[in-house]
């Protein structure tokens, strides 16, 4: 068991973990956190206007079997709207790359979506979907987070070295085959760029969808206990699922780079060291 944890403990990158890009962020927020807290009391500012951080962290964990179960409600929706937007925005991007005409015929209703207020057309969804509100969230979750997918994907497509497909044209390739061995590679990075953008907008449609719907019951995500600690001027409670939120998006964009640099390993000049 010892030998098992000190090889554990050997492959750790202790210089990345103690490294000035790790330790900096970690102080300022430590710094900020303080200040908070230290204002708040000498100002003596009251709670139902702003609490302290200590507090909103005790609620966090005497609320916590009831924020964490509508967190997962609310992991849900966005995972499901983040996988659809990405096979949907990829599949729809190669389609338009396959010809300008296609490309011109599409893109403009791919920027409607875009360009129309999610919040001016979640109510129209949910009346649509009443009998399937989850449905509903979840398609309004993916207006949101499709776009980028689309737009970056497309460009990605668009952008591949012409002498490389002089060469593929050289060899007589395929259209399918210089998709597959050329134009997809090529564009893989910019895929997942629109991947981390799409990943945290997939959050705020969800919880924006949410908001809008403003369900209760078993099935009520993070954003109704929103709603509910706001009515009730359970400030704290506000304040703590906005924390949990706000880390969720982190972690979402932690896992959405690390899942690039994963990928792109060595061979692409933005992840290579």
């Amino acid at each position: 068991m010892k030998k098992d944890i000190a090889s554990f403990l050997s492959k750790i990158n202790w210089k990345q973990w103690f490294s000035l890009d790790t330790i900096a962020p970690i102080i300022v927020g430590i710094l900020v956190l303080l200040t908070w807290e230290i204002a708040v009391r000498v100002t003596n500012t009251p709670v139902y206007l702003l609490p302290g951080p200590l507090l909103i962290f005790k609620t966090l964990i005497k609320d916590w079997n009831i924020l964490f179960p509508a967190l997962l409600i609310t992991i849900k929706i966005t995972v499901v709207a983040f996988l659809t937007a990405a096979g949907s925005g990829l599949l729809i991007a190669i389609l338009m790359s396959q010809s300008k005409w296609i490309e011109k015929s599409l893109y403009p209703y791919a920027i409607v979506l875009q360009t129309t207020p999610i919040v001016a057309i979640a109510p129209l969804i949910i009346i649509w979907f009443k009998n399937n509100t989850f449905a509903a969230l979840v398609l309004c979750a993916w207006i949101v987070a499709f776009f980028p997918i689309i737009s970056n994907t497309t460009f990605g497509l668009n952008s591949v070295d012409p002498n490389l497909k002089d060469l593929f044209r050289l060899y007589q390739a395929s259209r399918w085959q210089t998709m597959l061995y050329l134009r997809l590679p090529s564009a893989l990075p910019y895929f997942l760029s629109g991947l981390r953008i799409s990943g945290g907008l997939a959050l705020i449609g969800a919880v924006v969808a949410e908001f809008v719907a403003g369900t209760g019951g078993a099935n009520s995500g993070i954003a109704y206990q929103m709603l509910m600690a706001s009515y009730n001027l359970q400030i704290p409670r506000l304040f703590a699922a906005l924390f949990m939120v706000t880390v969720l998006g982190i972690l979402i964009f932690a896992l959405l780079s690390r899942l690039s640099d994963f990928l792109l390993g060595e061979w692409h000049e933005s992840s290579v060291k």
